[in-house]
């Protein structure tokens, strides 16, 4: 059975298999975690990323598409990187939101990843509200985990947002 739980604090100090990152589509580093992941696991992450986009994704990697490097000096085996929506007021992108979880855990499952960590992902700069985003994340990650994922982490960073995912968690009980 996987287990599902919120942890208050910094996504890079998670000791688990794989880390999600909140990336850009370029693949190459940004703000918010996407450059706090960077930072703590060093240019191995940069290199691999680099890579990808030389072999893969030309153009970059689609909003809602997952796909893994190395962890490089955190304390994890692999960084899976995810391209979440802008959020809009005009159109509905949760499918594109919930893809960015289902994704991720697809990918955590072909490596034979037990344990991933999750930031709340497009509720920072991509302004996604936190109340829906919490919904989402912890909707998508009970209909979606797979073998052999049995723990999933999803790390914030302020007591707003646990609040908020906390609610979601309770709510899907």
């Amino acid at each position: 059975m996987t287990v599902l739980t919120l942890i208050r604090g910094s996504i890079t100090d998670q000791r688990v298999d794989a880390i999600v990152n909140a990336a850009n589509s370029s693949l190459l580093g940004g703000g918010g975690v996407d450059g706090a992941i960077h930072r703590a696991g060093g240019p191995e992450i940069l290199a691999e990323c680099r890579a990808l986009r030389a072999a893969r994704y030309g153009r970059g990697l689609r909003t809602g598409q997952a796909v893994a490097t190395t962890a490089g000096r955190l304390d994890a085996r692999w960084v899976i990187h995810t391209v979440g929506p802008v959020w809009s007021a005009t159109e509905d992108r949760s499918g594109l939101l919930a893809s960015c979880y289902r994704e991720s855990l697809r990918v955590a499952a072909e490596l034979g990843a037990t344990s991933v960590a999750f930031p709340a992902i497009s509720t920072g700069i991509y302004r996604w509200p936190m109340d829906d985003g919490a919904r989402i994340a912890v909707r998508t990650a009970r209909e979606s985990v797979t073998a052999p994922v049995e723990d999933v982490r999803f790390v914030l960073f302020d007591e707003h947002a646990y609040g908020l995912f906390e609610a979601a968690l309770a709510a899907e009980d």
